[in-house]
């Protein structure tokens, strides 16, 4: 059967009409000639790396320069952050915790939450004092408490930054204080701040906080783009001397949200502008849709010798993608399962693949996954299968 996508959340079904010897396939045609997108060219920016990434999709709108290695500064807070909100949700330590301030985290250079040595300070506090005012020795008294010492918090940092695909990044601390094998990559950091905001959104919260006061200091987030943009909810900022001004910025507007990474800009606004440049680009000539549900009965299919005769089909997580604005009804959808399936089969197996594509060029393929179990049939089931088998 032929159907168009829908631009509703539960997508119409596609059904397959026939099984055929070999593969078979379900395309939903376009309807009219697909009129080329009118995508101008992204704007200059000014910096040594930047990205920008769709939250939903993963697909990159712009980038240049976005895998080359380059000094995180404070950008690798967020990575100690993902980990200490890791620890929290195992219930390893609590947001009430008091955390003993020692002499290193109290000494830190750069940028402080001004804790007191021999102190205990709340998990809490040290998370905004982090977050907020990106303090040294807020973010060293939390790694320390959590691995007993910054460099064995550093190690975790790398076993959680392999787990997020973040290939080409390695930390030696947890502040992002200069170090020659201290680096990351804008892709990576987009992977990270995915990450944060997908799998934490209650505490990714604290990144839209625009100032903390902590031992009678108010102190201000430095992402000046909380104050210039309403639809900016976070993340974060770095600086140094050698690493230039980086920011990290994401943004919601309607049902899409939009992170940039900008790496080595020139000054505090040059890393706002830059990366106001980029989220506007993307939001103004960019669409993403969801396309399918996770677990949502996509097509059906014929299943041989089973206890059921039809096994619904569908994938495992939401499908989104992100299109050049008004070029929706152009999307095409492939459904390819095998010619023969036959029982038992188990729910979540993969049984076939779903691709979209627009004007040719493939967007997203995902596993076609059983969404049911289906037992053996009984031997009389099986029999008249085999004999109908025996006729394809």
């Amino acid at each position: 059967m032929i159907t168009q996508l829908d631009d509703r959340p539960i997508t119409k079904r596609l059904s397959l009409l026939c099984i055929t010897l070999a593969w078979l396939t379900t395309i939903v045609p376009v309807l009219s000639p697909a009129a080329p997108p009118i995508i101008p060219a992204a704007p200059q920016i000014v910096a040594k790396s930047h990205i920008l990434m769709d939250f939903n999709s993963g697909y990159v709108i712009h980038e240049n320069n976005s895998t080359a290695a380059m000094e995180p500064a404070s950008l690798t807070k967020l990575m100690t952050a993902y980990v200490v909100f890791a620890e929290i949700r195992s219930g390893n330590i609590k947001l009430d915790d008091q955390v003993h301030v020692s002499e290193k985290a109290w000494r830190m250079p750069g940028s402080r939450t001004f804790i007191e040595v021999g102190k205990r300070v709340s998990v809490e506090d040290l998370l905004l004092g982090m977050i907020v005012q990106s303090g040294n020795d807020a973010t060293v008294a939390l790694a320390e408490h959590i691995a007993g010492s910054e460099e064995v918090f550093a190690e975790v940092m790398n076993q959680r930054a392999k787990a997020l695909g973040m290939l080409n990044s390695h930390f030696v601390n947890s502040t992002g204080l200069p170090h020659p094998d201290h680096y990351t990559t804008a892709r990576d950091m987009a992977l990270l701040a995915r990450a944060v905001i997908a799998e934490y959104p209650e505490y990714y919260k604290w990144y839209s906080v625009k100032e903390f006061t902590y031992n009678g200091i108010k102190q201000f987030n430095r992402n000046k783009l909380l104050w210039r943009d309403d639809s900016v909810d976070g993340v974060k900022t770095g600086h140094t001397e050698s690493a230039g001004y980086c920011l990290i910025a994401s943004a919601k507007r309607d049902n899409m949200r939009l992170i940039s990474v900008v790496l080595g800009a020139k000054s505090t606004n040059g890393r706002a502008e830059e990366s106001q440049k980029l989220l506007n680009f993307g939001f103004r000539f960019y669409e993403t849709h969801r396309l399918y549900a996770a677990n949502e009965a996509l097509t059906t299919v014929r299943v041989w010798k089973g206890a059921k005769d039809e096994l619904p089909m569908g994938v495992a997580s939401p499908l989104y993608v992100t299109i050049p604005r008004g070029q929706y009804k152009n999307l095409e959808a492939a459904v390819k399962v095998p010619d023969i399936i036959t029982a038992p089969l188990t729910a979540g197996q993969e049984l076939g693949t779903v691709t979209i594509s627009l004007a040719g060029s493939s967007l997203a393929e995902r596993p076609l996954v059983a969404l049911a179990d289906i037992a053996e049939g009984g031997l009389i089931e099986q029999l008249f299968d085999e004999v109908l088998l025996m006729f394809k």
